[in-house]
């Protein structure tokens, strides 16, 4: 059965391994394990060497010279970041065998065509690969569910990126909101962008950079249930660390996501069955003093107080100069059969 991100209704929480396995496979299989444990629904890795991204150059337009791989050379980081392809299927294997999904982002053509051969249910382009039309091509033409993610981009990235994946096969389509700083602040995530983002018609999710799940958490109220969260073994320090969650910090994103989106709750509920405790603090008519039969309604024999068992509130001034049928003590909520 093909995986459908239009039929998503729940919290999609997918961890994101990166560069956190340090080189090491072992490592990999570990965060698997944990990430299913933690409550996550799909592990995402990524599919590149360090000559599909870059050039093997040591002068300055190589060189980075700000943010969290400040003072490296770009081919280095990403030889240093990469997971040997020869390594892919033991990945999949094992996510098979743990019944995680595990899907991944190609960064060229070559690592498409070796995911079509892991049958990989699901595609995922990188926000820095947005532009990259080839690739989108080629991930289109193998008509698998795709999610694009969409830091650094304008509103015509994202158009042309959404038009070149469907013109090539692409039905199944996600973008998620990004900012592209590593790690980013919560008060920067515009999250009202989200709006504009839902124009597309597809469905909107949240790549979330940040540090904590205020950001998630939030957007649950704007209708986001895809996210993706980069998750880490421990506190040591590695290439994607610093933006990274701990094991336990991951736990308690899910959670908390999970909490927000059953706040949410539903438009049309039963009221009653869930205050039926506290209805009974709303206010009714009562008789406030003993009465007699064909005694005059006034304002000094019925009340409006607490609790409900009485007449609506709404027929106080309605009544007042009526007769009563009978007599009655006080305290006894009124009833409009006591009434002429």
């Amino acid at each position: 059965m093909s995986f459908k991100l239009s039929k998503i209704k729940r919290p999609f929480v997918i961890a994101e391994l990166s560069a956190n396995h340090n080189g090491n496979i072992n490592n990999v299989y570990r965060i698997i394990d944990n990430a299913k444990k933690c409550g996550a629904n799909a592990i995402k890795i990524q599919s590149y060497t360090a000559e599909s991204i870059t050039l093997d150059c040591k002068n300055k337009y190589f060189f980075v010279n700000e943010g969290h791989w400040k003072g490296n050379y770009l081919y280095d980081i990403y030889k240093k970041g990469s997971l040997p392809f020869q390594g892919h299927k033991k990945v999949f294997d094992y996510a098979k065998k743990k019944r995680i999904l595990c899907f991944s982002s190609p960064f060229d053509v070559l690592a498409v065509q070796l995911l079509e051969k892991l049958k990989v249910k699901l595609y995922k382009v990188a926000s820095f690969e947005i532009n990259h039309i080839p690739l989108l091509e080629e991930i289109g033409k193998t008509k698998k569910p795709v999610i694009v993610s969409t830091g650094t981009a304008n509103i015509k990235d994202i158009d042309l990126a959404i038009k070149t994946l469907k013109k090539n096969g692409s039905k199944e389509i996600a973008i998620l909101h990004c900012i592209s700083a590593y790690p980013s602040k919560s008060y920067n995530y515009n999250l009202n962008f989200i709006n504009k983002l839902k124009k597309f018609g597809v469905p909107v999710g949240l790549s979330d950079h940040t540090i904590g799940n205020v950001v998630a958490t939030t957007s649950i109220g704007m209708g986001v249930k895809i996210f993706e969260k980069h998750i880490k073994l421990d506190n040591k320090k590695g290439l994607d660390s610093e933006f990274s969650t701990n094991l336990n910090e991951f736990k308690n994103y899910v959670t908390a996501i999970n909490l927000a989106f059953g706040c949410m709750g539903k438009e049309n509920f039963n009221r009653n069955i869930l205050e039926k405790a506290s209805i009974q603090a709303r206010r009714s008519i009562f008789i406030s003093k003993d009465v007699f039969k064909n005694d005059v309604i006034t304002k000094d024999n019925i009340k409006v107080v607490r609790p409900s068992n009485g007449m609506h509130p709404k027929f106080y001034g309605k009544i007042l100069g009526k007769k009563f049928k009978m007599s009655k003590k006080k305290g006894v909520p009124l009833r409009l059969s006591h009434i002429f």
